[in-house]
């Protein structure tokens, strides 16, 4: 018989709790389980909460920034690509990273659609067939979330796949912060150096409770004065230019072949998924359904992308990113988002050299904060069958893409089900999903 995958909530994470830890969370901390189920009609349940307070504190403003070593350089190499308007890109995601925090009430972030801003930077997309694309995955998610469809998706999708996106992902931004380090200079402003003195601050200061990735970020442009101060001769005042754009014919051909077709799979599988299955261990009493947050993610692609604005999605690995340096509700994305308006709307495009120029050492360590705190998710996988599974979905999502990462582990965990290996595989539902940190309550 078909088994679905149920989220059962034990204990609530209280997000009035004030701690912030950055240290990876002890098995046996978290509450939220994942449970096999054999009945057909076995649906996820989850006890009335009220909704979780938003924050607004140093610590919650801090861990706002842990999504940033993704956000940055994409926004920026795509801007210089296409020729978008980086201001208005910073003031319309300033604005969904608000919607998203009242919406959800939890640090669910806004990032650029990786596959598409991939196939804009490598192969030059030009700005129609970016559009075409963001229309097109706009109005393909919004009528799966309508139709129910994306519910039904998520819940066949066995548990171990979706450890081994979220190992496969997570290793993969570890891994590019770590690219980004590896080509500096050993010593210098922006340096192997730089990375490792601040790298062990970070960690020095997160075990004393201190918001570490907010000074961190802000030491980031005392550094860039230091090292490269002509950087700032050309950051001036100036309003953001928002321009309506419309595909021309051949635009969305193109768009839907190379933008749609690849970033499709990777959305459904990381920015629905896997960050459903993200927040419903980080707080199990408030679990997204994939409709909404499917819904989300159309609805912001067909409201931005027409006036100038990269495509975005949500993403596991930035609400990792901001959870492991200390976000615990919503305030976290409301106030990142202020931040982005403001910085849009004072300064324009003019904030583009700026960025461009940002050291990437401290880019670096965001990232791999981000990769670790994702993939320190999938240690509850102890079994040999659940282990397989795990393993080769993440090793394939490295290798080659999410998207075939997804069919090699369900391909896997079939051919465990055919050689009896699905008793091994359900234990889970007896297994504690530790993925939260200890400091976090609801």
């Amino acid at each position: 018989m078909p088994h679905r995958l149920i989220t059962e909530n034990r204990v609530a994470a209280e997000p009035n709790d004030r701690s912030a830890v950055s240290t990876p969370p002890r098995d046996g901390d978290g509450d939220a389980r994942v449970a096999w189920a054999s009945a057909p009609d076995a649906t996820a349940t989850a006890p009335a909460s009220p909704p979780i307070p938003l924050r607004f504190n140093m610590q919650e403003l801090a861990g706002s920034f842990g999504d940033l070593g993704t956000f940055l350089p994409l926004v920026v190499s795509v801007c210089q690509k296409s020729h978008l308007d980086i201001g208005a890109v910073f003031v319309c995601a300033g604005a969904l990273n608000i919607a998203t925090g009242l919406l959800f009430r939890q640090p669910i972030p806004v990032q650029p659609m990786k596959a598409l801003a991939a196939v804009a930077i490598t192969e030059g997309m030009g700005l129609g067939g970016l559009v075409a694309a963001g229309i097109f995955m706009g109005v393909i998610l919004v009528l799966l979330a309508g139709s129910g469809l994306v519910d039904r998706v998520s819940q066949w999708v066995p548990r171990w796949v979706v450890r081994g996106i979220q190992l496969g992902v997570g290793a993969k931004l570890a891994l590019e912060g770590g690219k980004y380090i590896w080509q500096l200079p050993a010593i210098g402003w922006d340096s192997w150096l730089t990375a490792i003195l601040l790298g062990a601050g970070v960690v020095g200061v997160v075990s004393r409770r201190q918001p570490a990735l907010l000074y961190v970020f802000v030491l980031g442009f005392v550094l860039l004065y230091l090292g490269r101060p002509e950087t700032y001769a050309g950051v001036s005042l100036s309003l953001p230019a928002f321009t309506f754009h419309w595909p021309a014919g051949s635009d969305w051909l193109d768009g839907l072949v190379r933008g749609t077709v690849p970033q499709l799979p990777l959305t459904l599988l990381n920015s629905v998924v896997a960050v459903c299955a993200l927040s419903a261990e980080y707080f199990p009493r408030h679990p997204i359904s994939p409709r909404r947050m499917a819904m989300s993610v159309g609805m912001m692609n067909l409201l931005t992308v027409p006036i100038g604005v990269m495509p975005m999605c949500h993403g596991a690995g930035g609400l990792a990113g901001q959870y492991h340096f200390g976000a615990r509700t919503g305030g976290s994305v409301v106030m990142l988002g202020a931040v982005k308006i403001a910085a849009g709307l004072a300064f324009g495009s003019a904030i583009l050299g700026l960025l461009a120029a940002y050291p990437r050492a401290i880019l670096g360590i965001m990232l791999i904060g981000a990769g670790f705190a994702l993939a320190w998710v999938a240690r509850d996988a102890r079994r040999p069958a659940q282990l397989l599974v795990v393993l080769a979905t993440a090793a394939s999502c490295i290798v080659f893409s999410t998207a075939i990462g997804f069919v090699v582990g369900c391909a896997t965990a079939g051919m465990l089900a055919l050689m009896g290996k699905v008793a091994d595989q359900q234990t889970g539902c007896n297994d504690r999903a530790d993925a939260r940190d200890p400091a976090d309550r609801g």
